[in-house]
């Protein structure tokens, strides 16, 4: 199954390792150091011009991780991962 993360983005749901609320998640060193390495890797894609809100660290197959940038809330994005059938354990950063 897919989860559209905004714009014209999908990802396939087993892609994806986390998604996180930009605004709770960044308070920690840990992720802006995570968010700074990846966009300084070429990782991250804002797929948005509107407010960042959230973003979704996914990693294919092959073991290529890419970070996605969206306007869309953690909550949403869970809800519509979760409407997927079998994918309900998919928790955002903001709700753990």
């Amino acid at each position: 199954m897919y989860l559209h993360l905004g714009q014209d983005t999908v990802v396939l749901i087993n892609d994806i390792v986390g998604i996180f609320d930009l605004e709770t998640s960044t308070v920690s060193n840990c992720s802006r150091r995570f968010l700074y390495d990846a966009q300084k890797g070429g990782r991250v894609f804002n797929i948005s011009d509107e407010f960042p809100k959230t973003y979704i660290v996914c990693v294919d197959s092959a073991g290529k991780e890419t970070v996605y940038i969206s306007q869309i809330s953690s909550a949403t994005l869970r809800k519509r991962a979760a409407f997927n059938e079998g994918n309900s354990d998919l928790l955002s950063y903001s709700e753990r």
